[in-house]
């Protein structure tokens, strides 16, 4: 099984998930725009290049996306609550580094440190409106 985040864009998927790839190392594997939807599907104008599905490979995870409008929608212009996409790794070089990138033209909302259960945590809320939460592993007692 695998449980796959699909995060949803006001007409930014493609470039969030360019970002993405570039930030954590990944791979788009699928970009299909509205365009390229079945003839009869009702979708023109500003959303033809919108991307109905996209699909971002790293290591064995994966992030959803796509992009969608208020009337398919209703709260996606809306800030996104209730969830972070969240990072784990055993490098806290790695951790910083994903931090940093993610955090650039975003908001900081905790600063990456130390916390009482890592050595380097933070999180933050991206440049497209997604919230990310970046931690760093403990090492474990031999």
């Amino acid at each position: 099984m695998k449980i796959v985040t699909s995060l949803s864009f006001r007409g930014q998927c493609r470039e969030a998930f360019e970002f993405y790839a570039k930030v954590l190392g990944g791979k788009i594997t699928a970009a299909l725009p509205y365009s390229e939807g079945p003839p009869d599907m009702p979708v023109g104008g500003q959303y033809k290049d919108w991307l109905m599905h996209c699909w971002l490979e790293v290591g064995d995870q994966a992030i959803m996306g796509a992009d969608m409008d208020v009337d398919w929608a209703p709260g996606i212009d809306k800030p996104k609550n209730g969830f972070d996409v969240t990072l784990h790794t055993d490098d806290i070089d790695e951790a910083r580094r994903w931090y940093d990138a993610l955090s650039e033209g975003g908001k900081a909302v905790m600063p990456f440190e130390a916390t009482f259960w890592s050595p380097g945590f933070g999180s933050l809320i991206d440049k497209f409106g997604v919230p990310w939460m970046v931690n760093t592993n403990p090492e474990m007692p031999a």
